[in-house]
């Protein structure tokens, strides 16, 4: 009689039934998830701009120039000509806004001394907001929100 040389499948079986035991038995707990909200976009609004406090544009141009709203202006100018600027804006949450327009070849060392006197100017405002007394329980209008975005050139 020769020796069978046929492989045994029964324990190959075993291993996958109780893998597969357990697999049954984890799933319903890996389906565990939180509700989200999609916003939904509405493409028939637009925004809407105050004619007497348009939204401050700060631009940082290819050779590093500055300008607010298309009006030049130098590093050192930054808080003084800004802070009454932003305290024009509506105080609140996320309310008093900045947009940074920054040209791609702009060093980041740069964009990064440009943000420093933005947060300069927003203390500055928070300050001045407290100096005033607009409100009565000492709040200080909150941070001035700064958006940076990368400027487009023409053809792109």
């Amino acid at each position: 009689m020769s020796a069978k040389t046929d492989i045994n499948v029964t324990p190959l079986i075993d291993i996958v039934l109780v893998l597969l035991i357990i697999f049954i038995i984890m799933v319903p707990g890996m389906q565990k998830s939180l509700p989200t909200v999609v916003p939904q976009v509405t493409p028939d609004k637009k925004p809407v701009i105050d004619k007497d406090n348009p939204p401050l544009v700060l631009d940082i141009n290819q050779d590093n120039s500055l300008a607010i709203n298309q009006s030049p202006l130098e590093f050192s100018e930054i808080p003084d000509i800004l802070t009454p600027l932003v305290l024009l804006q509506p105080a609140g949450v996320n309310m008093r806004k900045i947009f940074l327009n920054v040209d791609r070849d702009v060093p980041y060392k740069w964009v990064v001394q440009v943000m420093d006197q933005l947060r300069v100017t927003s203390d500055r405002v928070k300050r001045e907001t407290l100096a005033l007394g607009i409100f009565s329980d000492g709040y200080d209008g909150g941070e001035t929100k700064i958006i940076v975005k990368q400027k487009r050139r023409p053809g792109e």
